[in-house]
């Protein structure tokens, strides 16, 4: 029953992720600017999981923690790499701006081949002959994904490198998910991981937010991005990934590539072409595999 229980929460996290940017996408054709709208998603988010933590340490409130100044370097770390996790946000949907969402994921996605490199530099651990391959087929899924090959195909510089940017930071926030301030618990975590965020993005767009803030309706827009952005998934993946493991969590993970390509699809009536549905299967497959031999070398 628990691994059932571990196996919704990481879907539905996987795939709250995956419907975001098709929600930005709604909202920006409706006339709303996407300073306001990143910034109202994580003031939401900051303010849901801090009474979550609140709430979470008054019950456990014998149980406080052993040395308090290194529970406030590990605090500060997630603020450090929490930033990432603004960034990413702010350069998926700039990129969203000026590709379409099931390109922009695959952008995005780019972060399987990026940890690979990031893992080699943090780990020191030499990159397996499975990996590198999976890297090299996740490019080339990416070239076909991408439409480039496509006759109407018009590349957009500035798309894809926000999409890469986006990738490059996501990378980091993965990293930091899984190996920063893991003293601290699950909720404080998420909570300072997203407060970083809320920094980097006040920084990011500075006054533009206050340009963009001008109707009551935002709200909404905000809530709804905050709920599917900043709140179910930390709060889902960290109850879901320890009743699961991290290898059949990563293969789960990958529903929000479907999510959001299918969304896009239903909602903004995005075209997928025949070449760009074989990357995307080839994509997908891919980081099953990776996955499936990362949980049997575990």
């Amino acid at each position: 029953m628990d691994k059932l229980k571990g196996i919704a929460f990481v879907s539905i996290g996987a795939a709250s992720y995956g419907v975001l940017a098709t929600i930005v996408k709604l909202a920006n054709n409706a006339g709303f600017g996407t300073a306001a709208l990143t910034f109202l998603q994580f003031l939401f988010g900051v303010i849901v999981l801090s009474i979550i933590s609140f709430i979470s340490v008054r019950k456990n409130n014998s149980t406080a923690t052993n040395n308090t100044i290194s529970s406030n370097k590990s605090k500060f770390k997630l603020l450090l790499f929490g930033s990432s996790l603004g960034f990413t946000s702010c350069f998926y949907y700039l990129a969203i701006q000026f590709v379409p969402v099931s390109i922009g994921i695959i952008l995005l996605m780019q972060t399987v081949w990026m940890s690979i490199i990031l893992e080699f530099f943090t780990e020191r651990e030499r990159v397996n002959r499975t990996k590198l391959i999976g890297a090299i087929v996740v490019l080339a899924g990416t070239a076909l994904a991408s439409r480039i090959f496509e006759s109407d195909f018009t590349f957009s510089p500035l798309g894809f490198g926000y999409g890469f940017l986006a990738a490059l930071s996501y990378t980091i926030t993965m990293y930091a998910t899984n190996k920063i301030s893991l003293d601290l618990p699950n909720i404080t975590r998420s909570k300072y991981l997203v407060l970083g965020g809320f920094i980097a993005i006040i920084f990011f767009w500075n006054y533009q937010i206050i340009e963009e803030l001008n109707t009551l309706e935002l709200i909404k827009w905000g809530v709804i991005l905050g709920l599917f952005g900043t709140v179910l998934p930390p709060i889902l993946f960290n109850n879901g990934v320890p009743k699961i493991g991290a290898g059949l969590a990563g293969i789960l993970a990958t529903l929000e590539i479907p999510v959001s390509i299918l969304s896009a699809y239903f909602m903004l009536n995005e075209h997928i072409g025949l070449l760009q549905a074989l990357g995307i299967l080839i994509i997908l497959i891919t980081i099953i595999k990776i996955n499936t031999h990362k949980q049997k070398v575990i």
